[in-house]
């Protein structure tokens, strides 16, 4: 099996890569980082095709895409697991320059992972895309309107691509974390209920996108959240979330 993985350098990217390595899988991984997705490609026992690069840049994306297919062969799995996220006011002109970079990785570089394995996978009539969104894009939470925004338009821009290849043989999976204990929880400096080690998320969604799920929550604790924030109606919406604690602003992009 051949999974190619975004955003591998740490948290949730890297313990993905770690669950697919044990089941001996060969690894494409993709990261800013370089030295740190070599040190984990060091440390797994499988074959791993490594490439320094930031998913925003749609170019760079689509040459390591072709690069990838012609010197490995088609993926069974590509996971755009790679995302950004800050603390944002969306009052303040000042954070314009955060929403843009935050859409840009969370959204345009999920696309950009995405879409230029669809044709390889197409043709093949066999494949799996993934994306990994989150909770945070089923409503809006104060002082995270870009991050909400981002996760939002990647859980629809993954259901349209469903639609799309659907009877094509190519499974498109949505997949949205709760709270993961990864390097972007940990600035947080609030309560966050049902969080998850990184290890534990990366086995429940690769049993998630083994079994050919469309779109799932996990824990599935936050599947029973993620319904009663998607049904509320708006009223009772702001009356329970308008004081919620908001992430740090401004966090290193």
């Amino acid at each position: 099996m051949k999974v190619f993985i975004t955003g591998a350098s740490s948290g949730l990217g890297a313990a993905l890569a770690a669950h697919y390595a044990t089941s001996g899988a060969s690894l494409g991984l993709v990261a800013r980082r370089g030295d740190s997705l070599g040190k984990l490609a060091g440390r797994l026992n499988v074959p791993c095709a490594i490439y320094t690069a930031d998913v925003g840049d749609t170019a760079e994306m689509a040459r390591i895409a072709h690069d990838y297919c012609s010197d490995h062969g088609v993926p069974d799995i590509v996971i755009a697991n790679a995302g950004v996220s800050s603390g944002t006011l969306g009052g303040d002109p000042e954070d314009l320059a955060v929403l843009e970079r935050i859409l840009r990785t969370n959204v345009l570089g999920l696309a950009a992972t995405l879409a230029p394995f669809a044709a390889p996978m197409r043709e093949r009539g066999s494949g799996t895309l993934a994306g990994i969104a989150s909770v945070a894009g089923i409503r809006g939470l104060p002082g995270s309107g870009a991050y909400c925004a981002s996760k939002s338009a990647a859980i629809t821009w993954l259901e349209s691509l469903r639609l799309e290849l659907a009877g094509s043989g190519v499974r498109v999976a949505t997949v949205c974390p709760g709270y993961v204990n990864t390097p972007m929880t940990s600035v947080n400096r609030f309560p966050m209920p049902f969080m998850i080690g990184a290890d534990d998320a990366a086995r429940r969604i690769a049993r998630a996108i083994d079994r050919g799920a469309r779109y799932t929550v996990v824990p599935w604790q936050m599947r029973i959240v993620a319904a009663v924030l998607g049904l509320a109606p708006a009223w009772a919406y702001d009356r329970a979330f308008a004081r919620a604690p908001r992430k740090p602003r401004k966090l290193p992009l």
